[in-house]
């Protein structure tokens, strides 16, 4: 998403708080800070969010601030706080007790733009920061002592530098490296226009020593991993945040395609093009940023020199998603007891377009293979004034019982997707 995109965002979600604030509640709601509830969802407050039959979406936390990551181990729930936006070092790691219904605590704090989380061995958790993923011990007397870095040499610049992170079965981490433009531009300071790719040369970033763009595979071990020189698992994939692994070590991402394409071709509707995508990833394969989008197709940048782009050589995407969705969590539900999810991924739709702040479920086989047309789980999300602001959904994870977390960074909240219907 592009700077200024972001910046529009905030506003409207700003000033929708602002009116949230300054209403009355429904009759016997309890008003939390973007959200009124009422009655419960499985034992936590209930908001008010169409869901799929059989399901209702409790309220666990919130306030949590810029709130991005979510990771359970045990009874314990962990999320991180960028820190109210992109700010260096102001991060925070979080934890919730008895599955949230303890108030938060504060377990570290200075972080640098932390952003992903996951369970780690020996029932410790692995962290991205900014240029790093870090491994800890939640219950240790002094939790920053226990700090250790496990991947080191991530860039720290440019549009996407948060890393994303999956574990494999074998232990082995996938991590998102993202883009550091939105096509290859050139960057043209806060009051000048980008300069377009120099099409006629690869894209620096492509090429660089810590690549741009790509996945990549590494093996955590007793000294930390140096990212340069290790080859890309895939690449051509603008920022994969959405990203698991399945067994097998079968690499699923949903990713987020580039911006403003019209602005390059204004015979191009920037709202219907490009569309972002689902992949089945196959390792050394190039999925086309930035020369190519959708199925195939050369970005305008790259069509029109004495050398297009060939981007029948490139790997096809396993499923276009709707344009400007930006997803940024995907879950693995191949069972379990929430009804109609058992066999699907679940996509964390984060865009604010018409097309995103959704959750939806896509049905996949046991390679993450798309079987059948994705449906929405949570949806009517956009801001209501006195119930809910406008979706922001970021992270998903399992809890123990089969119910799934969702984290929302904008909204600072933590919500849980749950069997059942909103009680009184």
């Amino acid at each position: 998403m592009p700077a200024r995109r972001i910046r529009d965002v905030r506003k409207v979600l700003g000033a929708g708080l602002l009116a949230l604030l300054a209403m009355s509640p429904p009759a016997g709601a309890r008003v939390h800070v973007g959200y009124a509830t009422q009655g419960t969802c499985d034992g936590y407050p209930a908001v008010n969010l169409k869901t799929a039959p059989g399901l209702c979406v409790g309220l666990v936390a919130n306030q949590l601030g810029f709130v991005r990551g979510v990771a359970v181990l045990g009874s314990d729930l962990y999320v991180v706080d960028l820190g109210g936006g992109w700010r260096h070092n102001h991060g925070r790691l979080l934890r919730l007790k008895d599955l949230g219904k303890a108030p938060p605590e504060v377990l570290l704090t200075g972080l640098d733009e932390p952003h992903a989380l996951a369970p780690a061995p020996g029932g410790r958790l692995y962290m991205s920061v900014l240029g790093r993923i870090v491994s800890l011990d939640p219950h240790a007397a002094d939790v920053a002592a226990s700090v250790r870095d496990v991947v080191t040499g991530l860039p720290k610049t440019g549009r996407h530098p948060l890393p994303a992170l999956a574990v494999a079965p074998d232990g082995s981490l996938f991590v998102n490296v993202g883009s550091a433009t939105d096509h290859c531009e050139i960057p043209g300071g806060k009051k000048a226009q980008d300069t377009p790719p120099n099409a006629d040369v690869p894209c620096p970033e492509t090429v660089a020593a810590v690549p741009r763009g790509v996945i990549v595979h590494v093996t955590p071990g007793a000294a930390p991993v140096d990212i340069a020189g290790i080859p890309p698992y895939a690449r051509g994939v603008r920022n994969a945040v959405a990203l698991a692994v399945l067994p097998g070590n079968q690499v699923v991402t949903a990713t987020n395609a580039r911006d403003n394409i019209s602005d390059a071709d204004p015979s191009l509707d920037d709202e219907a093009v490009p569309h972002d995508l689902y992949l089945v990833l196959k390792e050394g394969a190039d999925y086309g940023w930035p020369y190519c989008y959708d199925d195939g197709v050369p970005s305008p940048e790259y069509r029109s020199h004495v050398k297009p782009a060939d981007c029948k050589a490139k790997q096809a995407p396993t499923l276009l998603l709707p344009p400007h969705a930006a997803p940024l969590g995907l879950l693995p539900y191949a069972e379990g007891p929430l009804p109609g999810l058992a066999g699907t991924a679940l996509i964390a739709l984060h865009g604010y377009h018409d097309t995103g702040h959704r959750l939806v479920a896509l049905p996949v086989d046991a390679q993450g293979r798309p079987t059948g047309a994705m449906r929405d789980v949570i949806s009517g999300w956009d801001a209501v004034t006195g119930d809910h602001p406008q979706g922001a959904p970021v992270s998903l994870a399992r809890l123990p019982d089969g119910s799934v977390l969702v984290t929302e960074d904008y909204n600072g909240t933590l919500l849980r997707l749950a069997k059942g219907t909103k009680t009184p």
